[in-house]
């Protein structure tokens, strides 16, 4: 049975070859002709020697024979679909496919650990517009290998391998395998915190907006509850891209895979990356106890406007129920009268006065009667009750 290239053994990793000696000569200051940006791959290998070797390609075939001749290499491959294209590559790398189907069953994070090969499955998070999205990176690792896949909207491993010579460089030349690619994973893992902690400055700026808006009632209270609304929605995705994290990174830390080292102080550095996560996640909760004060402020504001024009309502009706008193008493009662069988005549002027107080003192009394009965039970605010009424809504 044929062995693929990037499965082979690495016994030739005790020398440089001269087309590795080449490579190391063209990439001193970065890819040889091709940017990073213009390729969907980009490899990073170190040498027994401890030089660097940096290739930029679009085919993961072109990796296979640096990574075979280098002691230890990071590969990291854009992808359009993780589903798809990047269980091609990550088999064409010797990666099972069990364990790549492994991390994505799992929605947010995932820790799969084969001995022989490790996969971890971490949240990346982008945000398009109001919307805030989580997306999958995936670091699969086995000996000498680490390799990284991720769709075009995450660049973030891309502002990594521009000086991810250097960091390597930076490696002890007499460490360990196990201490090499906990190095390098630690750093990967703090480039993907780093890049998923900016986005919370992103969420801060919306929530500023919306304060702005309160304190200048340029929008009305449901509009600010809405908007309000859509930015704790973003915290809540936001928080639980800090919980997947936090998930992976304490599996990591404790779960001893033998692909990772042992030494205290290699594991000490995701410990670090732990506590970051735990003062976001603090940081973000504090945000949301601030936008559910907001909230709660919008909420008053509102319940206010509504009072007060619940007020004017009543108001209005209270008038309108003492007008069409004032107007249908006398009506019924000029009805009434004007029947033959009263006798009133309007020649007689002792009549006509009759009359008039006839219409007269009932309506008055029917309308004082009405007022009375709406200001006790209706309760008409007062001048001073709507005063209060707006200076508490708008403040």
């Amino acid at each position: 049975m044929s062995v693929h290239p990037a499965t082979q053994g690495r016994s030739c990793r005790g020398y440089l070859s001269q087309e590795v000696k080449l490579m190391i000569e063209k990439n001193q200051n970065g890819c040889d002709t091709q940017s990073q940006q213009e390729c969907d791959g980009i490899l990073v290998a170190l040498t027994n020697e401890g030089n660097t070797v940096q290739i930029c390609a679009n085919r993961p075939e072109e990796f296979f024979h640096t990574i075979n001749t280098t002691a230890i290499s990071w590969v990291n491959f854009c992808v359009d679909s993780i589903e798809d294209d990047g269980l091609r590559i990550a088999s064409l790398f010797g990666f099972s496919t069990n364990l790549y189907h492994s991390l994505l069953t799992q929605e947010y994070s995932a820790y799969e650990d084969r001995e022989t090969e490790l996969g971890l499955k971490l949240p990346a998070i982008h945000i398009d517009g109001e919307k805030i999205k989580i997306l999958p990176v995936l670091i699969l690792i086995k000996k000498g290998l680490i390799l990284t896949l991720h769709t075009e909207k995450i660049i973030r491993f891309f502002r990594f391998g521009r000086y991810a010579d250097i960091f390597f460089k930076k490696i002890p030349k007499n460490a360990s395998l196990e201490d090499k690619i906990t190095i390098i994973i630690t750093r990967l893992l703090d480039e993907n915190n780093t890049r998923n902690f900016e986005y919370l400055v992103k969420i801060e700026m919306q929530a500023e907006k919306i304060h702005d808006m309160m304190a200048t009632l340029e929008k009305p209270g449901m509009w600010m509850a809405r908007e309000i609304q859509k930015v704790k929605r973003m915290l809540n995705t936001y928080i639980y891209a800090l919980w997947a994290t936090l998930d992976v990174l304490t599996t990591l830390r404790y779960g001893d895979a033998d692909l990772i080292t042992d030494a205290p102080k290699l594991l000490g550095k995701i410990t670090i990356l732990i506590d970051d996560v735990n003062r976001q996640m603090e940081l973000t909760e504090q945000m949301s106890e601030v936008l559910c004060s907001g909230h709660e402020v919008v909420v008053a504001i509102y319940s206010n406007q509504l009072q007060q024009l619940n007020n004017r309502i009543t108001w209005i009706a209270a008038w309108l129920a003492i007008l069409s008193t004032a107007a249908i008493v006398p009506n019924t009662i000029a009805t009434i009268l004007g029947n033959p069988l009263w006798g009133f005549e309007p020649s007689n002027h002792w009549h006509v006065f009759v009359y008039l107080c006839l219409l007269t003192i009932p309506a008055l009394w029917a309308i004082f009667g009405v007022y009375a009965w709406v200001k006790q039970f209706a309760k008409l605010p007062t001048k001073k009750e709507e005063a209060e009424a707006y200076y508490h809504g708008t403040l």
